[in-house]
């Protein structure tokens, strides 16, 4: 049975992203859609495994995720690009480096009635 791509987290609260701005990273999550790299530590109780196991994925070319519940409660992913594990005094942590895709479509509108926002362009205005 083939193993699966993702790497999910089961329980505890959603994982904290940490911005990565080594000059390197961009390059690895050039594409298409714009993206930053952010790294997220997690505690498990069989990193090495799955460190392993985003290896071999990467060997045969293929994709991983971590798959997660969002802030808001709604089941979300990002594409796993990096991988490592370590000790910590609670035990071993999962290192992951993640692509995470910003939204093309977040549009910034800021709503202003004052005066000044209207050209003089010779009309009155309307009544």
């Amino acid at each position: 049975m083939a193993e699966p791509d993702k790497i999910t987290i089961i329980e505890g609260p959603p994982p904290t992203f940490e911005l990565d701005t080594d000059s390197w990273l961009p390059g690895l999550v050039e594409g298409p859609v714009p993206s930053q790299v952010a790294m997220c530590r997690l505690r498990s109780q069989n990193a090495p495994e799955l460190v392993e196991r985003c290896y071999r994925a990467w060997r045969d070319h293929q994709p991983m995720t971590l798959e997660y519940l969002s802030e808001e409660g709604l089941p979300d992913q990002a594409q796993i690009i990096a991988a490592r594990w370590g000790e910590s005094d609670e035990g071993q942590e999962l290192l992951l480096w993640v692509r995470l895709l910003q939204d093309p479509f977040q549009v910034r509108i800021d709503f202003d009635d004052g005066p000044d926002d209207y050209p003089d362009d010779g009309f009155d205005p309307l009544s």
